[in-house]
């Protein structure tokens, strides 16, 4: 975020932000320590069995002018015991939206989501991957952007002009999670000779229709999805990043019938090499108050592929998702996801479990482990975690 149009919108944000919270205004957000410990011994002498950091993220929000304006600013800082690039702050949001009738005006540094399916968000594609945060992939930096919407009987339309290009992290050389050879983004390159200045564009219509929600967007712009070329680094090799121009075009639906729910991501992209489509699609089922119980549970199924095969730059290309989701429904919000991602070209398996329960009216405790198992070695992206498996414990303040 060093490029000359973004440290001005950001600056003339600060300034804001400065006179802003000089007046009335609300503070949230939470302070969380967490532990990470991996019971199998590391690929790599430097790297370690477990790991301890702390994060915050506060949040402010003021609105005025009859709610039609409001400004918000949440950043995010982690300290980690031992990697230095998970040590890391970011702007998360840094944002002024003005609202109208039938329009809104968001301007600033925001996060944007798209998406429906549980395992796989193909069309998600505004925000950069904080990769050093997890290596799920549902952390997102911070993107700057100017965003118009327009509200109508027929829809929203989305308008986007991302005012900078934000890299994706990796971990460090102490880092878990990392490739072998590691990636050394200190030697990035891009297609676009403007490179991080590059302009990147946006446009998205979408409506809810009866039992139906549709998204569908067009991007123009740099890819948050690198490439990775050969370098040399103090004599060693290296995974060097590369960041090409593209164009996709996506589609989001999700059906809620009665206790079901169908859901589809679909992408055409091209740019990247040669076109490719990819897929996400499956449903939800869920049974309500199990055995006359409190409890819901949620059966997810879902297919994931993608045309380029053994040249995508994911591991999903053609797996079947399956999971397990449990509401308690009680005063702690206890909640409880378990699922695995079954390749189904071979034996390779990534299993996974979230859990969450509230303590008290502040406090939240979180519990989130992964098992690689039956790796190859011809799968890029796997292979380097097939001795990466975690349990993480997280204890979070709520303000």
């Amino acid at each position: 975020m060093n490029s000359v149009p973004i440290r001005r919108v950001l600056s003339a944000l600060w300034l804001c932000l400065i006179a802003t919270c000089a007046t009335a205004g609300e503070w949230s957000g939470f302070v969380a320590l967490e532990n990470r410990y991996f019971p199998e011994d590391a690929l790599s002498s430097a790297q370690h069995d477990n790991y301890l950091s702390i994060a915050a993220e506060p949040e402010y929000y003021r609105d005025w002018d009859d709610g039609r304006q409001s400004f918000t600013f949440v950043p995010f800082v982690r300290i980690d015991q031992y990697d230095d690039e998970r040590t890391h702050a970011d702007i998360r949001e840094l944002e002024w939206i003005k609202a109208a009738a039938e329009h809104e005006w968001r301007i600033g540094v925001r996060k944007v989501f798209w998406g429906v399916t549980e395992f796989q968000h193909l069309v998600d594609i505004i925000n950069q991957t904080d990769a050093v945060e997890n290596v799920d992939g549902e952390d997102k930096l911070g993107q700057p952007m100017i965003n118009f919407a327009l509200i109508k009987e027929w829809g929203t339309l989305d308008l986007f002009a991302l005012v900078g290009f934000r890299e994706r992290t990796f971990p460090g050389e102490e880092g878990r999670f990392r490739t072998t050879p590691p990636v050394d983004p200190d030697q990035s390159d891009f297609e676009s000779s403007a490179e991080k200045d590059h302009i990147d564009l946006a446009i998205r219509w979408s409506r809810a229709l009866g039992d139906w929600d549709i998204g569908v967007y067009h991007f123009s712009g740099t890819s948050r999805d690198p490439r990775f070329t050969i370098g040399i680094a103090d004599g060693a090799p290296v995974l060097v990043p590369f960041y090409d121009q593209i164009d996709q075009t996506g589609i989001d639906v999700q059906a809620t019938k009665g206790n079901w729910l169908w859901k589809l991501e679909a992408i055409r992209r091209s740019g990247q090499g040669d076109s490719f489509a990819a897929a996400t699609g499956g449903f939800e089922y869920t049974f309500v108050r199990v055995a006359e119980s409190d409890i819901d549970m949620g059966i997810l199924s879902e297919y994931l592929f993608d045309d380029r095969d053994e040249d995508a730059l994911t591991p999903f290309e053609d797996d079947l998702a399956l999971g397990v989701r449990l509401t308690f429904n009680d005063a702690q919000s206890t909640e409880l996801l378990f699922g695995v991602i079954a390749d189904l070209d071979d034996d390779a398996r990534v299993w996974g479990l979230e859990a969450s329960r509230r303590l008290q009216e502040s406090w939240k405790l979180s519990v989130e482990a992964r098992v690689f198992s039956d790796i190859p070695a011809e799968d890029f992206f796997l292979f380097g975690l097939r001795d990466d498996d975690f349990i993480q414990v997280q204890l979070a303040r709520f303000f």
